[in-house]
């Protein structure tokens, strides 16, 4: 029997790199278009992209991983250490061809070994209510709903984990 799965790759890049920006934007353009419940323009994602720079997901204060199935970036995740031994999920995100393969999973997983390594014992992250494959895969993973740790108007959960 053959499997149609393709296999993934994860790869830590710069967010600065060219596969971290192309998904990054198209991150953007995604919540935007379900922010909106119309499609963003180019500069409605430009200024997201702006307004959010992923500078600080980058080694010594974070991690940025990308998933490649044939050699093409389909999605991504990042961390941002936190002291004292907390880590933030950020930036999650699997372009719409690559859904519904657990490469999402894969990701957070890989976040959470790679947090362990670096002394992580807690680990955290916020969406929205649009957002519910994410919130139902975090839930599957063991992220639970926890008192807010932000004031951003565009979230709605608040969620964490601790790391065994």
């Amino acid at each position: 029997m053959t499997s149609s799965r393709k296999s993934v790759v994860l790869v830590a890049v710069s967010p600065r790199s060219v596969e971290a920006r192309d998904l990054m934007r198209a991150y953007f353009d995604d919540i935007l278009c379900r922010a909106y419940g119309r499609p963003a323009t180019d500069e409605e994602i430009d200024s997201a992209v702006g307004n959010a720079p992923s500078d600080d997901l980058a080694p010594p204060h974070g991690l940025f991983l990308v998933a490649r199935q044939d050699d093409a970036a389909v999605a991504c995740a990042a961390l941002l250490l936190l002291p004292p031994a907390t880590a933030e999920v950020r930036r999650v995100f699997t372009a719409p061809a690559a859904r519904g393969q657990g490469i999402a999973a894969l990701l957070l997983r890989e976040l959470e070994t790679r947090a362990r390594d670096l002394g992580v014992t807690r680990m955290r992250l916020d969406t929205r209510d649009d957002l519910v494959e994410a919130r139902r895969m975090y839930s599957r993973l063991g992220y639970v709903d926890v008192p807010a740790f932000n004031d951003d108007p565009y979230v709605d959960h608040w969620l964490a984990k601790t790391l065994p």
